[in-house]
């Protein structure tokens, strides 16, 4: 197992990342998402809340330039499941399972970023609520060495999540040009104290030019009540 916090400073761009796990003493689950930018374009944005989901908006609407791949919901809640993904596949994933569909057919028909040369891998997870627990499964679809006519899906479940330990994705392995993107399994990281605590770990580990927003959750898995926290850096 990893420390999160120097997984997360290993590098100066992971670009957006996902973790999922469960806190340390064994009564939440918990999430993290995270935004980063190059661009003054991908910097141009916060986390705003929206009811029991989140929303990506423009900091400053007058210099929004393309909010096709940077304006979505990360965050959906549905009634036994949570998803948080890096782009409108959320929307896709929701549309699946509320037909009674599942997360693998959701992601099957969606693809990398039409973003060359990066192809951004698309990165996903949901959590899955029952009986006082939880499961979880996280994906990402990237391109196959950088050829845009090539996707590889990737699938990992999660099915007892163990209390202090999570998974870590993220798009990019490092900085680059073009970035690499992501490779290997999700990593295994441990999930330490309070909400508090979690984001203030996170946050502080992401490479202070880069980061643009992060959010947090911690989900009572007695009740389904849930804790949220949004730090934008730009406020």
């Amino acid at each position: 197992m990893t420390e999160l916090k120097a997984e997360i400073a290993s590098t100066t761009y992971p670009g957006r990342g996902i973790i999922i796990g469960k806190s340390e003493d064994g009564t939440k689950a918990v999430i993290g998402y995270f935004i980063m930018g190059r661009s003054e374009n991908s910097r141009n944005r916060v986390f705003a809340a929206e009811g029991k989901d989140l929303k990506t908006q423009a900091f400053d609407p007058s210099k929004l330039v393309d909010p096709s791949l940077i304006i979505y919901a990360p965050v959906r809640t549905l009634d036994s499941d949570t998803i948080v993904t890096n782009g409108d596949q959320t929307d896709t994933i929701r549309d699946f399972i509320l037909s009674g569909k599942t997360f693998e057919e959701a992601l099957r028909t969606r693809t990398f970023e039409p973003d060359p040369p990066n192809f951004t891998p698309r990165i996903s997870g949901i959590l899955s609520f029952a009986d006082g627990d939880f499961s979880y499964k996280m994906s990402i679809l990237k391109s196959n060495e950088g050829r845009e006519a090539s996707v590889l899906r990737f699938f990992y479940e999660y099915a007892q999540p163990v209390a202090g330990e999570g998974h870590f994705i993220h798009t990019y392995q490092c900085d680059g040009n073009p970035i690499p993107s992501f490779a290997g399994e999700p990593t295994l990281v441990d999930i330490k104290g309070d909400i508090d605590t979690f984001t203030n770990n996170v946050w502080q580990s992401l490479n202070a030019d880069n980061k643009v927003s992060l959010y947090t959750r911690f989900i009572d898995l007695s009740t389904g009540a849930f804790e949220d926290r949004i730090v934008n850096k730009n406020v």
